[in-house]
């Protein structure tokens, strides 16, 4: 059990917590700041740029003072914008009771491909949109459909669920958003080429995400060897075994996405809680 769900949680999931979501929560004005920074191009990239820097710099340090730094990053990012790989059944339950879904262009891709790709979805309790939709509108943005700037559209459960599996067969993993913890605000779907987070989590070795609650494996009767799920793994966890002729799973190194799922075709590859995994129950 990840750390969030012991404080935030109350010994469960945290991201199944309704509170977590609060549209109260976005009455505290560093947090309505913080999300319009996030919701705003030109000041996210001087923020990649400057962390981007940093993380260069980073890299070049001594192995304990990056790792001394890399933790203090860590615990400082818990607290701001922190996130978790969750796969698409627990997405599932999220929108259960979410009253809102928001698709948004990414910033991630925008500044890094210089295209617009709509990977992010805003949640809320309120109807509408709530308040995340009042904070987009103070900064100009409007709704497809309507003249102006297209920033964002409000989907149902459905269509933003068909999305998120359209984005798997992609191999892009789900990962949920806190904007001053514990408050939750966004579902992204990220992967290590063009998402700072992820790749400052694998590529630099400093977490800002958990692995997801659970890890996969693969059921060797099933498994044909097609390896069709390794090209589907943000996280290197997948390999061949040329003697068994199966692909096989490091769960110390598996996330939990459940993304390799989508590229088998016989459903060998199966997710299972990562608390019962004798070797993953204490990774996080």
């Amino acid at each position: 059990m990840c750390e969030f769900c012991v404080k935030h949680g109350e010994g469960e999931r945290w991201y199944l917590q309704a509170k977590n979501y609060s549209e109260d929560m976005l009455s505290d004005l560093r947090r309505r700041k913080l999300i319009g920074a996030f919701a705003d191009p030109e000041t996210i990239r001087r923020e990649f740029a400057g962390e981007a820097q940093a993380l260069e710099r980073l890299d070049r340090l001594p192995w304990f003072l990056r790792a001394m730094f890399g933790r203090l990053l860590t615990r400082k990012m818990k607290k701001l914008h922190f996130g978790q790989v969750v796969p698409i059944e627990e997405i599932e339950r999220i929108f259960a009771f979410a009253n809102s879904i928001v698709r948004l262009a990414c910033i991630c891709r925008k500044i890094t491909r210089g295209v617009e790709k709509r990977y992010c979805y805003g949640i809320s309790l309120g109807p509408d949109g709530g308040e995340l939709i009042g904070i987009f509108r103070d900064l100009g943005w409007q709704p497809s459909g309507t003249p102006g700037d297209r920033r964002y559209e409000i989907l149902t459960r459905d269509e933003a669920l068909a999305a998120l599996r359209d984005h798997e067969r992609e191999g892009l993993c789900h990962t949920i958003w806190t904007f001053r913890a514990p408050f939750i605000g966004a579902i992204c779907n990220c992967d290590r080429a063009d998402c700072l987070a992820l790749s400052t989590t694998i590529s630099h070795a400093v977490p800002i995400m958990f692995r997801a609650e659970f890890v996969a494996a693969i059921e060797p009767a099933l498994c044909t060897g097609c390896r069709q799920c390794m090209g589907l793994c943000q996280f290197g966890a997948l390999s061949y075994s040329a003697t068994s002729k199966k692909a096989v799973v490091d769960q110390t190194g598996c996330y939990g996405c459940g993304v390799c799922r989508s590229g088998c075709r016989t459903g060998a590859i199966k997710l299972g809680e990562r608390a019962k995994s004798p070797v993953a129950a204490h990774v996080w």
